[in-house]
């Protein structure tokens, strides 16, 4: 089995912002960001991102100006700059969940909230990206107000970025867990599991799993293939990665040799788990069962697997 290179970008990545991490603790460049009248802002509703669109199937994010974003501003969540698009317009992200109804804080007529999920495949790379972006910054902000250290009040600092706690000072940033995807390949079938967490839908996956301390990305792969079905795997290639901050990780993808046949299910993470052939994979609506979402690094994974034959 060769490596098998990643055919295009994956969902959520190709921002087009300068995240000017270097410029975020600089209070004067960030007070005239804010006040630029360029400024753009991206509200989040309880991880749910501005949209319209939507229910026509021709989603577009929508990106509020200063002016329209005031209302929006004024409710007092939590902010952060994002960085700077093109023409160095400043981009900032906003946090409006406290609002039972967001609304009505916005001018008429500027879309709705929705699930970037559902419609991440529709969007322009960029557009996904920023708004993903958004989507998991404002996660993090929303749930770590308080010092993992000794438990006190944070502030914010670096425009948003950091967190410090206001008495024993330690500095908090944002998280991203490490998750490691693979497609298992063993003589032309590769292994699919049906994850208990989608006990009504009929979708067949790749299997997956978060990275322990003191593990390389090769032996996560290894262990979390032998922990869900019991089969062994070889070699791991490096394929591609995805931001999934749904709500806060990484995903990276691999397609893995798979050593053994016999598979024996963890019930605890899987309903079932099957090799299916190439055939079977493109045949999958009628044979009964669904492949992951288009926008998901899953999907990635087997449509480069069946392309490369």
């Amino acid at each position: 089995m060769l490596s098998i290179p990643a055919s295009r970008p994956n969902a959520y990545t190709g921002s087009p912002l300068d995240r000017v991490s270097a410029q975020r603790d600089d209070e004067a460049f960030v007070a005239a960001a804010l006040a630029s009248p360029d400024a753009l802002f991206i509200p989040v509703w309880r991880s749910r991102s501005l949209m319209k669109g939507v229910a026509e199937g021709t989603p577009e994010a929508v990106l509020l100006s200063a002016e329209a974003a005031g209302e929006v501003r004024m409710a007092g969540g939590p902010w952060a700059l994002l960085g700077l698009w093109e023409g160095g317009r400043p981009v900032f992200t906003v946090d409006c969940s406290a609002a039972e109804d967001p609304l009505p804080l916005l001018p008429t007529g500027f879309g709705e909230f929705s699930d970037l999920r559902g419609v991440a495949g529709l969007l322009p790379a960029g557009e996904a990206s920023m708004l993903a972006h958004a989507r998991g910054l404002m996660h993090w902000r929303t749930r770590h107000r308080f010092c993992g250290v000794c438990g006190n009040p944070c502030e914010p600092r670096s425009a948003g970025n950091a967190m410090a706690c206001t008495v024993c000072a330690a500095q908090h940033f944002p998280r991203t867990d490490p998750a490691v995807i693979m497609l298992v390949v063993r003589q032309g079938s590769v292994l699919l599991g049906h994850s208990t967490r989608f006990p009504t839908t009929t979708m067949y996956s790749t299997l997956a799993g978060f990275v322990e301390p003191g593990e390389s990305l090769e032996e996560a792969v290894r262990r979390e293939v032998m922990e869900e079905t019991g089969v062994r795997v070889g070699r791991a290639w490096y394929h591609s990665s995805q931001p999934w901050p749904f709500p806060a990780s990484i995903m990276l993808g691999f397609h893995a040799e798979g050593l053994s046949d016999e598979i024996t299910i963890d019930p605890a993470e899987l309903r079932d788990a099957r090799w299916f052939t190439r055939a079977e994979l493109r045949d999958h609506e009628r044979l009964g069962f669904s492949l992951p979402r288009p926008d998901s690094i899953a999907r990635r994974l087997i449509e480069d697997w069946l392309e490369a034959e």
